[in-house]
């Protein structure tokens, strides 16, 4: 089969196309044909190595990825050849609490990932595709739109009603806004570009607010809800943001902290958090249950990702070019 592998070099160069064997499934296991992948800035990472995220190589990147059944193990009985499927972030977690084991199993990570012809994954972990997406769209969603489900839905037990602040315009955000509006909540948005601002309306987002041309988004946050602060936080840039976060936060509020945009350590005002009693919580994406919970919503509605361009397999680096230009607005494709 045709893959590419982070190689350990410097930079995008460390990304090289290769020939590996094709694999085989097991008892329990499906052989799935990739037909899509779909690129996060976490793949962006690995594969320039930044801020030490790269791990063991040579790696296959990219943890999300869907596709159609080639073949099935011993003991398969829930999918056929034929059937289209969609791989969960982390294939070993499936309900319940998170753990050190389900996220050393993260795909792309330590772990190879997706941008491949080929995967064998166990069965209990694949999911089916509602017939109204279409595989591309499918592959958008393992990680950035459960991340989104996951912060708002079970960590936020969000409630229409209420407001949600969204930073920038990447995949978890672009999702959490559409999430957010679904359950009719009210939401507020930031972003660098006035173009970006204007599909951020069209989409739905209540207000919206140029950091570039006036970087105190959090004061702006806060009088947009008559000096209360928002309920929810869906926080992507991390190191440099979070302080603007929690001024930005009503007493009791929540906070899903997601992203290391900006960085992965800094001096955090932890007396706002006690002063207003604020929960903060990390998500490191979700379980397949969650999974299969928002696919049943977004099927309800027939939701569709916002997807902002595609690349053909041949074409993955210049897919990786685009994520760093930070001129993307939703999810970045790869057809395999």
């Amino acid at each position: 089969m045709n893959a590419y592998q982070i190689t350990g070099t410097t930079g995008l160069d460390s990304l090289r196309a290769v020939t590996l064997p094709d694999p085989t499934p097991g008892p329990g296991e499906v052989l799935v044909r990739i037909q899509a992948t779909c690129l996060n800035y976490r793949d962006y990472m690995n594969v320039m190595g930044i801020r030490g995220v790269t791990g063991p190589v040579p790696r296959i990147p990219c943890s999300d990825g869907a596709g159609e059944v080639v073949a099935v193990g011993a003991g398969v009985t829930q999918f056929k050849p034929g059937d289209r499927v969609v791989c969960p972030f982390m294939p070993t977690w499936l309900d319940g609490e998170f753990s050190q084991a389900h996220a050393s199993g993260a795909l792309g990570g330590a772990v190879d990932g997706l941008l491949r012809e080929l995967a064998v994954i166990r069965a209990e972990s694949l999911l089916p595709i509602p017939d109204y997406l279409s595989t591309e769209a499918a592959a958008t969603l393992p990680c950035a739109a459960v991340t989104a489900w996951d912060a708002l839905h079970c960590r936020g037990d969000l409630k229409a009603g209420e407001t949600v602040l969204i930073l920038g315009t990447g995949g978890v955000s672009v999702f959490a806004l559409q999430f957010a509006k679904l359950a009719g909540a009210r939401v507020l948005a930031t972003t660098s570009c006035d173009i970006k601002a204007k599909h951020l309306l069209q989409l739905g987002a209540d207000a919206v607010h140029n950091y570039k041309t006036d970087p105190d988004w959090d004061t702006w946050a806060v009088k947009q809800t008559g000096g209360l602060g928002v309920d929810k936080v869906v926080e992507i840039g991390g190191a440099e943001t979070l302080n603007r976060s929690l001024k930005a936060t009503r007493f009791g509020g929540h906070i899903a902290l997601i992203g290391v945009l900006t960085g992965t350590s800094a001096e955090v005002q932890t007396v706002q958090i006690l002063r207003k009693g604020i929960r903060l919580d990390g998500i490191y994406v979700g379980s397949r249950e969650m999974f299969a919970q928002m696919l049943a919503e977004m099927e309800r509605v027939k939701l569709q990702p916002v997807i902002d361009s595609t690349f053909e397999f041949k074409d993955a680096p210049a897919a990786f070019q685009r994520i760093a230009s930070g001129k993307h607005f939703g999810k970045i494709v790869v057809r395999v």
